[in-house]
């Protein structure tokens, strides 16, 4: 394992060069400054700084800040004007060179990992959480340590432990998760990969040893994120060309322009529900209680698989995870186990009233295709219950999803509340009016309850007869976005383990 190594000024500008990236520097006389700290945040900045200027919201003062603090060069796509002479170095394109600079300070972690991309529009997390249960398994029983995972839940990186805010970090934190996890002589890594980190450079330069693809709908339409469903798409293919072993769905749409991109991959294996042609071959699916059993068919074995987490569409993230630890050579002993006991935080929570007229599911289902794989299969599982919908969507962006999840959920519903769900700057008020004539068209009644702790006490309390909740969104998070601030609140569960209690007290 390479120890952290500090480069100079110099080194970094040689990097730049080389890279195609240098546009001008004025260094003269500093090149021999060794840089202990590279950051974007001023709040991190300190002695021997190397300060990264970017970002839409960038303001000279996050700068002025980073030198009182004891920045000693700064990397920008452009100059500014400063009280104090300092040391700088501009680049055509601060986006990539974030990724080469982080790559470089923390020298390239992820060459000494096993790392598992997960892409795709829907089950990345769930993915990544089944993933690392496996991995945990087969580490477990060699005395090693539980491997690291990055994902839109949370963050462990043997180091850390933190409630993510985007699924994938800026590339100057992903690379410090990585060496955390390298230096926590961690092993193994799952991370889920946005069409963001992809488009926006954040994990250039690093390769994946598998990477799973998933699914692909439309989602994350806006000004600013993609542009179109076409900038999505070519966004996510890219994961393909940093890529060892791709593992693809072949039952996602579009299959044939995805198997193309796939070839950038070294290798390529593909696993399905619907052809028995695929490497590996998912069929027999059957609810026995509580667990969901399946077989996969494959050219090394023909077995029978169980899970207990709830959701019959879970099976297809299962067996891309099948798929993908076989690829990696992991033991099928440890991949029926991990699998068995797999759980993701936030994820198909589900909670029950004592008289079990009550229903409550706690997830993070956020886009269409989340929604009609959730609302089918629930609709599926629940015959005897009527479904109530309690959601809501982000302010400012994937404004696609406003007609989208309020289209599905007036079609299964029987009532659907409206709530707060990452605002932004943007009034609930407006996002909810925005969702409800969706609703609406659909002849579901609905109610705006802008506070997420009324609506789902609200919906509770108004429960008649079997009634299945269906709380999405936000999982067990326990910060709602207000502005550019996230202000602390109860989780969706917090709420529901409340009152489910006093409902259980009323009867």
């Amino acid at each position: 394992m390479a120890k952290m190594q500090y480069h100079t000024i110099g080194e970094y500008q040689e990097l730049l060069r080389k890279s195609g990236l240098l546009f001008e520097t004025k260094t003269e006389g500093s090149s021999d400054q060794v840089i202990r700290i590279l950051t974007y945040n001023s709040k991190e900045a300190g002695e021997d700084t190397l300060f990264i200027c970017k970002g839409a919201a960038f303001k000279p003062a996050y700068l002025r800040e980073a030198v009182e603090k004891g920045a000693v060069c700064y990397i920008s796509e452009k100059a500014f004007e400063l009280e104090k002479d300092i040391p700088y170095i501009l680049v055509t394109d601060i986006r990539k060179a974030m990724a080469i600079l982080a790559n470089f300070f923390y020298q390239e972690p992820w060459k000494e990992l096993v790392v598992t991309g997960i892409g795709g529009t829907k089950g990345k997390s769930t993915s990544a959480y089944y993933m690392k249960a496996v991995v945990d398994d087969y580490m477990e029983a060699q005395g090693k340590k539980e491997s690291a995972v990055i994902s839109s839940i949370d963050i462990y990186d043997g180091v850390t432990k933190v409630e993510s805010h985007i699924t994938t970090p800026e590339a100057m934190e992903l690379q410090q998760h990585l060496r955390n996890a390298l230096d926590s002589q961690i092993t193994y890594v799952e991370m889920e990969v946005s069409s963001q980190a992809l488009k926006y450079h954040r994990v250039d330069g690093m390769r994946f040893d598998v990477g799973i693809f998933l699914n692909i709908s439309e989602d994350h339409i806006s000004p600013i994120e993609h542009e179109d469903f076409e900038d999505y798409f070519s966004s996510k293919m890219l994961m393909f060309a940093q890529t060892d072993t791709a593992v693809v769905n072949l039952d996602a749409d579009h299959i044939e322009r995805i198997l193309e991109e796939a070839k950038a991959a070294k290798a390529c294996v593909t696993f399905s529900l619907k052809n028995p042609e695929a490497d590996y071959y998912g069929y027999n699916i059957r609810k026995d209680g509580h667990e969901t059993t399946f077989s996969v068919k494959s050219k090394d074995f023909d077995e029978e698989f169980v899970l207990t987490m709830p959701g019959l569409f879970n099976v297809e993230n299962a067996l891309g995870v099948i798929a993908a630890a076989s690829a990696l050579q992991i033991p099928r002993e440890y991949i029926h186990s991990g699998l068995k006991r797999a759980r993701s935080s936030g994820r198909m929570e589900l909670y029950a009233s004592k008289d079990k007229n009550v229903i409550a599911i706690v997830d993070y289902a956020h886009n269409k295709l989340s929604f009609e794989k959730l609302f089918s299969s629930m609709k599926e599982e629940y015959p005897d219950y009527g479904i109530v919908s309690i959601f809501g969507c982000p302010g400012k962006k994937a404004y696609i999803r406003r007609r989208d999840l309020g289209t599905v959920a007036g079609q299964y519903a029987r009532k659907v509340y409206l709530t707060a769900e990452d605002p932004g700057y943007e009034p609930v008020e407006d996002i909810s009016k925005d969702i409800a004539q969706y609703v609406e068209a659909q002849n579901c009644p609905y109610e705006m309850i802008e506070d997420r702790g009324e609506a789902i006490r609200s919906a509770i309390e108004s429960a008649e007869g079997k009634t299945l909740l269906l709380i999405t969104g936000k999982g067990k998070e326990t910060r709602q976005k207000y502005g550019s601030e996230y202000v602390d609140c109860p989780s969706d569960v917090d709420y529901v383990k409340k009152y489910l209690a006093e409902y259980d007290q009323r009867q």
